[in-house]
């Protein structure tokens, strides 16, 4: 790799990290990038996670400076989602590599249109009531811890497995436990940087991370979160995933076809 591809990992670190942040589906851009870059897909899946340990470590000061983190509730939601995602690394190390450009690619084009719909905003309004049903009648309280341990168990295994798209779904699982989209972000980058610095570990053990690409896609996803932070606080993210999500398509595309 020469000089002007590492400026480029940057630029769309930056973008995928603001991403990350607003919702999630960053590395639906950073991940093919690394692979048309030369890296094999097992290699750039888990040098990606470079990125993603970086953009989060500043998100979570972040949000813990504007105030809008929940230490308890995220902390409880990480424990199974770190589990899963031991689980889910272990599945990706053993992938073979054409498999998973093609697993990708799908994810890529499914997810992406996913959020076009916003799905969220109807999780988020049949989790409040049936928040508010559960405290009416004063029961199912069990079940419903239940439920999110096996929820945050899943997407923290879908995380190790790939990542892209891993913060939407975290999403949907924090709505369904009651709390709004920006200290529902909150808890998500926390959850992301406590399962990543596990799943990075693991594939770097495995000699699957290259580091300077992956510490150029750091220095993006570190700005990019900061600027995600804000956007996400002042509520000014649709348009930000209108223009990725025609780019993450085109990806899409070409990886399916590479």
């Amino acid at each position: 790799m020469d000089w002007i591809s590492y400026f480029g990992l940057f630029a769309v670190g930056l973008v995928a990290g603001t991403l990350n942040v607003v919702a999630g589906g960053g590395s639906f851009l950073t991940l093919p990038l690394l692979i048309f870059f030369g890296l094999s897909p097992s290699v750039a899946n888990g040098t990606n996670r470079v990125g993603i340990l970086f953009q989060n470590l500043g998100a979570v000061a972040g949000f813990h400076r504007h105030g809008v983190l929940d230490w308890r509730g995220a902390v409880s939601a990480a424990v199974p989602a770190t589990i899963g995602a031991a689980f889910g690394t272990g599945v990706a190390l053993v992938v073979e590599d054409d498999s998973f450009k093609k697993v990708l690619a799908i994810l890529m084009v499914t997810i992406s249109l996913w959020t076009l719909i916003d799905p969220l905003k109807a999780i988020t309004a049949y989790s409040a009531q049936s928040l508010a049903e559960r405290e009416r009648m004063g029961k199912g309280g069990r079940v419903h811890r239940l439920s999110l341990f096996v929820a945050f168990f899943a997407v923290g295994a879908y995380g190790g497995f790939v990542q892209a798209g891993a913060g939407f779904l975290i999403l949907a699982v924090t709505s369904m436990a009651g709390f709004d989209l920006v200290r529902g972000n909150a808890i998500k980058v926390t959850i992301v940087l406590l399962f990543t610095t596990l799943s990075l570990a693991i594939f770097a053990a495995n000699g699957k991370v290259e580091w300077l690409p992956g510490l150029a896609l750091a220095g993006g996803t570190l700005l990019g979160g900061q600027v995600g932070v804000r956007l996400t606080v002042l509520k000014g993210d649709r348009w930000v995933k209108m223009v990725v999500t025609g780019a993450v398509i085109v990806f899409a595309i070409k990886l399916w076809f590479a």
